[in-house]
């Protein structure tokens, strides 16, 4: 269910067979503490499966030091296309390289990207990335609770074709932020921003259920120009302030106006600032120390829509399309009150008819209750009133319009 208002003409990034396209990305942010302390990671392997959006000849990794207070050392690298249970199919494995060489130090701060490789990958894939890491890694920069597991095995074990017994589950992903491919025809990309309804963080882990995999889906099926996904949802993500990760305007150029091939944005952020604000402070909301991870003075309606006109005017400074998500309902979250269901409702209201984005996503049409248009309809919701499930998240990902993205 798809609104399509406002400034139909803003310009769109276009891309030839010979440009760079992301196809997978996962935002990065710093350890979070109150998730406990993260391995060291010394003398281990790291795998990862990932499953990209649209496919291409070529691939390259994008490394990510950002968080970290040290350099990073990687001893070794591969990618290859998984298999089942983190092993990866035989004849598909490549080293991974780094001016030439097989192994690289990330600066403390920096990206990294490796050399480009050679590998034709179908839309959809799904690919395994093994990292050697000979150092202990103090601060390592991560993604969290984005559910996709990660296993950690002793000792250089880059080329394992399967997972020992002595592995260990990880439920995060560290020290990978993207994935670019040459298409093999004209593509673009478009780059979600939001929260855990984006992060999709009540949907089965690796599963590949998040409504911005069932857009891809469907894109991949469609004839014509090409488009990828990159979600850069972290849950617990915020607009306006800090919190579980950057705020949204401060991470907002590097997570999304620096995606290559970059021609469509959209904008799924709000709740969690409305929550946090105006959260049951009397002891029948959350406790004192969640709501210590969340700083920064109570804010308005005002104030919301002010990020969003930063945000579109950026976008449009980049030259692509902006569309925004109206805030989906969540009565009967324990962060719930009345006056933060106002605050969303004006919200929704501006985006809805101020013209303003290129597009709207209902979001909240699609899901609300219609005999009760404060909650979530039920199946819809991951048993929270909040997050989506896998059935609420598929609906989000049908009701797009692809004809937004030519």
């Amino acid at each position: 269910m798809t609104e399509i208002t406002g400034n139909t003409a803003a310009g769109r990034g276009r891309t030839t067979e010979d440009a760079w396209v992301r196809t997978w990305a996962a935002a990065p942010h710093a350890p979070i503490e109150a998730f406990g302390p993260l391995p060291s990671f010394a003398d281990t392997t790291l795998r990862q499966v990932v499953r990209i959006s649209g496919g291409g000849r070529q691939v390259r990794l994008r490394l990510t030091n950002e968080y970290g207070t040290e350099p990073l050392i990687i001893g070794a690298a591969q990618l290859a296309l998984a298999a089942p249970d983190g092993s990866i199919r035989p004849g598909s494995e490549r080293v991974l390289t780094f001016a030439g060489k097989p192994g690289t130090t990330v600066p403390a701060g920096a990206p990294m990207l490796c050399d480009p490789i050679e590998l034709p990958l179908p839309a959809l894939s799904e690919l395994a990335i093994s990292l050697y890491l000979p150092d202990a890694v103090k601060s390592p920069t991560c993604h969290a609770m984005g559910v996709q597991t990660s296993w950690s095995i002793s000792g250089n074990a880059v080329a394992a074709p399967t997972l020992p017994a002595e592995a260990t589950s990880l439920p995060l992903q560290a020290f990978v932020s993207a994935l670019d491919v040459l298409p093999e025809g004209p593509a673009g990309a478009v780059a979600v921003i939001g929260d855990s309804n984006t992060d999709c963080s009540g949907t089965t882990p690796d599963a590949n259920r998040r409504w911005t995999d069932r857009l891809a889906e469907r894109l991949a099926e469609r004839n014509g120009r090409t488009t990828h996904v990159s979600n850069q949802g972290i849950s617990g993500n915020r607009m306006l302030n800090a919190g579980l990760g950057e705020a949204v305007l401060a991470r907002f150029d590097r997570d999304v106006l620096a995606t290559p091939g970059l021609g469509h944005v959209v904008i799924a952020i709000g709740l969690g600032d409305i929550g946090v604000s105006c959260a049951p402070r009397d002891g029948s909301g959350p406790p004192d120390d969640f709501l210590a991870m969340f700083p920064g003075a109570p804010v308005t309606a005002d104030d919301l829509i002010g990020g969003y006109v930063q945000l579109i005017a950026r976008g449009r400074a980049r030259g692509v399309r902006v569309y925004g998500a109206t805030l989906t309902p969540y009565e009967g979250d324990e962060i719930f009150t009345p006056e933060g269901e106002r605050v969303r409702r004006t919200v929704n209201e501006w985006i809805r008819t101020s013209g303003a984005f290129d597009a709207v996503l209902d979001f909240d049409a699609v899901w609300r209750d219609p005999a009760h248009p404060t909650r979530i309809r039920a199946g819809f919701h991951a048993g929270d009133h909040l997050h989506g499930s896998d059935a609420g998240c598929r609906v989000l990902g049908d009701s797009i319009d692809l004809t937004l993205f030519r």
